[in-house]
């Protein structure tokens, strides 16, 4: 009876990768079975994890006495200047392919001038950075092997996680070195973690602490179920709420690096303003409970619009996914490239209509034209643009704002004295409306040299208006 139990046990944690993991779901039946080992699992596992060190330069800010003769008689000119220090950082990784294609947070690399892969057999290799995207906080890096296959993960294809699957997750925690803890999936979807612009995070208990950012969330069949981002601790350390990104994103982000997005990652538009549906909408709606994603306008020739949305409609499912967010939204349609049709369900006057949508890209129109502002004036030292879809999906502000957005506002600069902030859209400046970049510089040009300077903005969408006085 025992061998019989310790066969099938065993058989569970054996499994090829890319394994039916519907097909595995069965309780313990025994003590035995309880008491089996991980080990089986982490040892295929483990291989493919791997420490990611990052290091970059920092200048520190010069001294008050920076410049002064007596002091700098005392000590040199040069000792109380900008002082230039290492900044180090440690992070995990997964390699996922076996060219040496790792994946990790982008928090992990960002800013870094070197990158170093720590391989768990001890190797090291140095690393090239393929892509950063802050959206989705991951970063693509690659090693050069010289021919050699590395072990990797596969991404996790066999459907979604569900709540109460076992899983492990694998990364260098403190720099301790390489540690494994297990738990379940705890929560699928999470979307108000706010960890990154596409949330729609898997949600564990398994133990999490920093150093494991960019590790691995593994499931029983050896397959990538997510990247381990983020955790929500008061102490900094694992209180049980960690949060994945999950293998679909991370997948297209890896596509994306070895298909020529460089830059960032394109992703999908939906083209329409989303409105969650809460008890009451729900009521208003006719529906029977709270699901799905109201659609309460649509961009005139976007995507939503050729697919036939209408204003009023509630999306329920992208891609046979289920929709219950703008965020879970945006999330689906960013594990597409531009250019797949998908599936969309809606429900319409209570009825349920299946459309097929076009994803396209947001268009640039207008052409952004980043310009930094000099001169005197109150908006010297502001960096701006031409708002348009594209430019609004990458910086996350309303797609259907137009005008002219303040990108950056350089310290100790004018458009900073004056109150300035990134994310301020323009709306007139000494009484000029101002629609564009050019109409910005030719409010300025028009009131060259003036003391007085009427502004309107809008901020948090809220209109603000003021007069700036410049000094003599």
């Amino acid at each position: 009876m025992m061998k019989t139990y310790l066969l099938a046990a065993l058989s569970f944690f054996l499994l090829p990768f890319g394994a039916d993991a519907q097909s595995v779901r069965e309780l313990p039946q025994s003590a035995t079975q309880v008491q089996l080992s991980y080990a089986p699992l982490v040892k295929r596992a483990a291989p493919a994890v791997v420490n990611v060190y990052s290091r970059r330069v920092v200048k520190s800010a010069a001294s008050p006495f920076s410049g002064d003769p007596f002091f700098g008689r005392l000590f040199g000119q040069g000792f109380f200047g900008p002082q230039e220090r290492v900044q180090q950082s440690l992070g995990s990784g997964v390699l996922v392919r076996s060219d040496g294609i790792i994946v990790t947070n982008n928090h992990v690399v960002n800013g870094a001038d070197e990158l170093r892969v720590v391989l768990a057999d001890r190797r090291e290799f140095d690393a090239e950075l393929l892509l950063s995207d802050k959206q989705a906080d991951l970063a693509v890096l690659k090693i050069d092997t010289e021919g050699e296959d590395m072990p990797v993960m596969p991404f996790h294809e066999a459907g979604e996680a569900e709540v109460g699957d076992l899983v492990l997750a694998i990364g260098n925690p403190f720099g301790v070195g390489q540690t494994v803890t297990s738990g379940i999936v705890s929560a699928l979807a999470r979307t108000d973690v706010g960890a990154s612009d596409y949330t729609n995070f898997i949600q564990t208990d398994a133990a999490i602490n920093p150093g494991n950012s960019g590790g691995a969330l593994v499931g029983m069949d050896g397959t990538l179920l997510g990247i381990n981002t983020v955790i929500l601790s008061r102490s900094g350390g694992s209180n049980g709420i960690g949060f994945a990104i999950p293998s679909a994103m991370v997948a297209r982000v890896v596509d994306a690096a070895l298909n020529g997005e460089e830059d960032r990652v394109i992703r999908p538009w939906f083209g329409a303003r989303i409105q969650e549906v809460d008890r009451d909408l729900a009521a208003s709606l006719g529906l029977d409970r709270p699901q799905g994603a109201l659609v309460s306008e649509i961009f005139p020739d976007g995507p939503a619009d050729h697919a036939g949305v209408l204003r009023g409609d509630v999306v329920t499912h992208i891609a046979d996914h289920e929709i219950n967010s703008e965020q879970g939204l945006r999330f689906r349609l960013a594990t597409h490239r531009v250019g797949e049709m998908l599936s969309l369900s809606v429900i319409r006057d209570g009825a349920k209509k299946d459309l097929s949508l076009k994803t396209n890209a947001a268009p640039e129109t207008p052409s952004r034209n980043e310009t930094v502002l000099d001169g005197t004036n109150p908006l010297a030292g502001a960096k701006i643009a031409n708002l348009s879809p594209a430019l609004a999906e990458e910086i996350r502000v309303d797609e259907f704002a137009t005008g002219v957005i303040i990108l950056e506002v350089a310290a100790r600069s004018p458009a900073r004295n004056s109150g300035l902030r990134a994310g301020d859209i323009l709306e007139s400046i000494a009484e000029m409306d101002v629609k564009s970049v050019e109409d910005v510089r030719d409010a300025l040009d028009a009131n060259d040299g003036a003391r007085r300077w009427p502004v309107s903005i809008v901020r948090g969408g809220k209109s603000i208006s003021a007069v700036i006085r410049l000094r003599s």
